[in-house]
């Protein structure tokens, strides 16, 4: 590859074509520079997936079109290289921004290099075209069906794009000799066509049947187009970031990372220090013992069944570490629920892997905050993450952004899912409308790119069951990694679920004075309920004891809000005897949180999420047997309209319940062993069939459709275009990514991370948030405020704005902060109406 003379310029030397300006100075970057850099990277980043020279390809191509008069006229005005007075070149840049297209030719160019071809060429050709016409945008349609109008290719419409428009022509005639050259070299290489043959070869053999239009195989392929597409935007974002704020460059680590060696070390040195203090360590002890023979087992999907309270947290880490260094891989990444507390785990493992003398978050990075919105400023894009990191602590949302979610933020991540260790923790809480979609992407991930994925959970939810025609996960047999599931089960029984469901529901009232009975016969209880109003309610009832101190959790409160709640709820718990100790929560508290209560009251819900509760009560064996009691509350009191997947496991559930009281040895006695929770998944996946293929509806897109049909053959949209067109569209990707894409995001309601005043330390953060200038500065403690955000729907967000209570940070950053502290109450969090006095921050 060819290399840049000159990257950095004066303006009085600025290069005859320019990519990037920087700062006051006017220091320029050559568009040769750029062009050079993010081909370099991408081609590194691609190599993971045996698209190296494709990767680079698309690095030189993706901004050809700034070599045009139109554009260096624009970003040159808009920089001040040119003079409004003197230069007669200069454009009025505020009303050219993003008018200007120079993602098309790029992208024109490969294509009509390969289209002349064979069939596999084009193919090639199409997906590289997608790729670097898309780098602004996140991956475009194909076909196109838009409410009230027939289908349309809208891939060769970007394709047949008039010259004048998108200055192919004129930038041929311009681009650097030494540069066209280099891509005209590359895209002559036999290996372009013959790597995606190697690829729909491998994807079809893998698929049921070997059909060539199976969802599953055309969602696929639709997936290694995102990951090519991935390494060019992670590529392109880097470069141009490093350029304007070159201190950020020498944060990055690029996969430099402390050597596995050394923090299985670490993680060794700790688990050889540990004393058993409860029965319950030594069945702990012998689970972690059984990941790590596991780990120098080969390279695929696993599933790793313990009861809740079995150790799950260091013994899958204890598999992760040892099996990459095993296998050599990249990083380890957790993803952790929707619903559950993530810190807890990040915490523990960062004080075993991070010891005193490391630098806090060289090895365990921690991303689940939405701080940043999709339409970043410069500023807001080098604050975004790109899980550059060796361990990654992340949320299901995070990670199923990143595989299917709109623009490019998210799927910039996507290249380093390859060579990866995946860890799903809590997995039953994959939302049932994503499973097949989920289920095609691990699939993809495990067979080919190398990742190791590893399913977690006290319940595991029979993903391998479902319809195999559209998605189901591939565990080969024998891939469980614990020896005996069903003893592991009754070894580690320390509970009994007690059925105490009646008639009419229990009254509010009737819950409270059962929590204080519990407290009184155990010395501790928590009550978890299925919705943040009927939490507030029981808190409220409750509060006013004089005996007992009553606590609330909700995701309304912070991370550190919730962290510091749960030390102190711990504290108590820990004395011996108890402190009396009486808890109200929301369904968060059921995923990963260390606790040990001595009783347990939860509202009905899915049977996962009962045994999930379970796992807080007698979490360490201290009592001979702990009470978990299920209870239904008055309709009036609950309304899960709005919660479907929790309405449909309840019901579920109760048939279950219902059926253990009439023959309780057909579940070997006991209601949340695996013969009851299979039973229970195998009712609730038959029930949700048509949900998991993510149905979006006609309000939404025009006409009732999926995801997983908008990402694979798109049968809607082909069926239209025959219907108009009388033939066939004449390209072999036909998705419709960019709908599906949105149709995702929309759907799930993503919410906006806003950093609240919790605490001196929350109000310190915000103030200085406000008065940073400095980018390095910024960036750490963007990291640190995640601790201090809550994740706002955007109805909440909206109601918020027009209180105007909430602003940026800085202008133009999209970095959120609630303006007034009376909107944040230390018993419930983040509220919708102000209380206490006003204090102004950051005035």
């Amino acid at each position: 590859m060819g290399q840049p003379t000159d990257t950095l310029r004066k303006p009085t030397e600025k290069p005859e074509f320019v990519a990037h300006v920087r700062g006051e100075g006017k220091v320029c970057q050559s568009l040769e520079s750029h062009l050079y850099g993010v081909g370099q990277l991408s081609a590194r980043m691609a190599e993971k997936f045996g698209l190296s020279t494709q990767g680079e390809l698309l690095g030189l191509l993706h901004d050809l079109g700034k070599y045009s008069t139109a554009f260096q006229s624009y970003i040159q005005s808009a920089t001040g290289l040119l003079n409004q007075d003197e230069d007669e070149e200069f454009v009025d840049a505020a009303g050219l921004k993003g008018k200007i297209d120079h993602s098309t030719s790029g992208a024109q160019w490969v294509w009509q290099e390969l289209a002349q071809k064979d069939a596999l060429a084009q193919i090639a050709g199409q997906i590289m075209a997608l790729c670097i016409a898309s780098h602004h945008s996140g991956v475009i349609d194909c076909l196109a069906l838009s409410v009230g109008s027939p289908a349309e290719d809208t891939f060769t419409k970007r394709m047949n794009k008039s010259a004048d428009k998108t200055h192919l022509s004129e930038v041929l005639g311009k681009v650097n000799q030494e540069l066209l050259a280099t891509v005209q070299n590359l895209v002559a290489r036999p290996e372009i066509t013959q790597a995606f043959q190697a690829w729909i070869a491998n994807i079809l053999g893998k698929i049921p049947g070997n059909n060539p239009q199976s969802p599953v195989y055309q969602q696929q392929l639709g997936l290694l187009v995102r990951s090519l597409f991935s390494c060019l935007i992670d590529a392109d974002r880097i470069d141009s970031a490093d350029f304007e704020h070159p201190g950020l460059a020498r944060r990055r680590l690029h996969g430099n990372y402390e050597s596995w060696e050394v923090l299985i070390q670490r993680l060794e040195n700790h688990l050889s220090a540990f004393t058993a203090r409860h029965p319950i360590d030594a069945l702990r002890q012998d689970i972690s013992h059984h990941c790590l023979v596991g780990a120098s087992r080969t390279q695929g999907i696993y599933t790793l069944t313990v009861p809740t309270g079995g150790g799950k947290t260091l013994a899958s880490l204890r598999f992760a570490l040892h099996h990459a260094r095993e296998h050599k891989m990249d990083r380890v990444i957790y993803v952790i629920p929707f619903t559950s507390i993530i810190d807890q785990n990040a915490d523990v493992v960062r004080r075993i892997l991070e010891p005193e003398g490391i630098e806090t978050g060289s090895v365990v990075l921690e991303h689940h905050s939405n701080l940043t919105p999709e339409e970043q400023s410069w500023r807001g894009k080098i604050l975004s993450e790109n899980w550059d990191a060796p361990v990654v602590y992340t949320t299901s949302v995070q990670l199923l952004e990143t595989l299917f979610g709109a623009g490019t933020r998210g799927a910039r991540r996507m290249h380093q899912l390859a060579n990866a260790v995946l860890i799903f923790d809590e997995i039953q809480s994959l939302p049932v409308n994503c499973v097949h979609l989920f289920n095609n992407a691990m699939n993809y991930l495990a067979d080919f790119c190398g990742t190791t994925v590893v399913l977690c959970t006290a319940t595991q939810p029979v993903l391998d069951r479902v319809d195999a025609n559209k998605g189901a996960i591939r565990i080969p047999a024998g891939n469980e990694l614990m020896r005996d599931v069903k003893q592991l089960f009754n070894d580690l029984k320390r509970v009994e679920v007690v059925n105490r469901r009646k008639a009419g529901g229990w009254t509010q009232d009737e819950i409270a004075a059962l929590a204080f009975e519990q407290i009184a016969e155990s010395g501790s209880c928590l009550v978890i309920v299925n919705t943040k109003k009927a939490a507030q309610a029981i808190y409220q009832l409750c509060k006013e004891s004089d005996t007992v101190k009553v606590f609330h959790l909700s995701t309304n409160m912070c991370p550190a809000h919730r962290k510091a709640i749960l030390n102190e709820v711990r504290a108590r718990l820990d004395q011996v005897p108890p402190v009396p100790t009486l808890c109200i929560s929301t369904q968060l508290i059921e995923a990963g949180v260390d606790v040990d209560f001595g009783s347990v009251i939860r509202f009905t819900a899915g049977l996962d999420s009962i045994a999930q509760a379970a796992g807080r009560c007698n979490r360490n064996g201290r009592a001979t047997q702990g009470l978990v009691h299920v209870i239904n509350p008055r309709p009036e009191d609950e309304n899960l309209s709005k919660l479907p997947d929790i309405q449909v496991g309840r019901e579920k559930a109760e048939r279950v319940l219902n059926d253990f009281d009439a023959d309780p040895e057909k579940y070997g006695n006991n209601r949340i062993g695996p013969e009851a929770m299979a039973w229970y998944y195998k009712n609730y996946f038959f029930d949700r069939a048509n949900d998991m293929s993510y149905p979006v509806a006609a309000k939404q897109m025009g006409h009732d459709d999926t995801l997983l049909n908008l990402l694979s053959d798109n049968t809607l949209a082909v069926a239209d275009y025959k219907r108009t067109k009388r033939q066939a569209p004449a390209i072999y990707l036909r998705q419709s990514f960019m709908t599906a894409a949105k149709a995702f995001k929309a759907i799930d309601a993503p919410t906006r991370g806003v950093i609240v005043p919790y605490g001196e330390t929350g109000k310190a953060l915000i103030n200085a948030l406000c008065a940073a200038y400095l980018p390095g500065k910024e960036f750490d403690m963007l990291r640190r405020a995640q601790q201090f955000s809550v994740n706002v729907f955007p109805n909440v967000l909206e109601k918020l704005s027009k209180a105007n209570v909430v602003r940026e940070v800085q202008e133009g950053t999209g970095i959120l902060y609630l303006v007034d502290p009376r909107y944040y109450s230390l018993e419930f969090g983040l509220s919708e109406t102000p209380e206490g006095k006003m204090e102004v921050l950051c005035g």
